[in-house]
């Protein structure tokens, strides 16, 4: 087996995965803190580090239907939020390429 490659994030506060305090995004990088996740609050990023991206999944969500994949901690495996791969309406287009954060899954660190 390999050596796990773990990534800093860049910034003073950093949201790190709660089970094992990896790094997995700066507050830099937050476009929204209005999203609401699995767990409750979540924030949509443009950059997250140290994720492993699961199969594509259809899903409908709060805001319509999308075609996401489940985001995991590359450290512990926990289930930390999700990635848009596709939105179907025009006016969630934006999203594509975006990731969800489960704030409830999520540990501040710094600032």
């Amino acid at each position: 087996m390999g050596r796990l490659f773990i990534e800093d994030a860049k910034g003073e506060k950093v949201l790190m995965c709660k089970g094992c305090r990896v790094d997995s995004a700066s507050y830099d990088d937050i476009e929204s803190k209005e999203f609401q996740g699995r767990y409750g609050r979540a924030y949509l990023f443009r950059k997250v580090v140290n994720i492993v991206i699961g199969s594509s999944e259809p899903r409908f969500l709060s805001s319509g239907f999308h075609v996401v994949n489940d985001i995991y901690c590359s450290s512990c495996m926990q289930l930390v939020g999700w990635r848009y791969e596709i939105a179907k309406e025009e006016s969630q287009k934006y999203k594509e390429g975006m990731f969800i954060l489960e704030k409830e899954r999520m540990e501040k660190k710094g600032g």
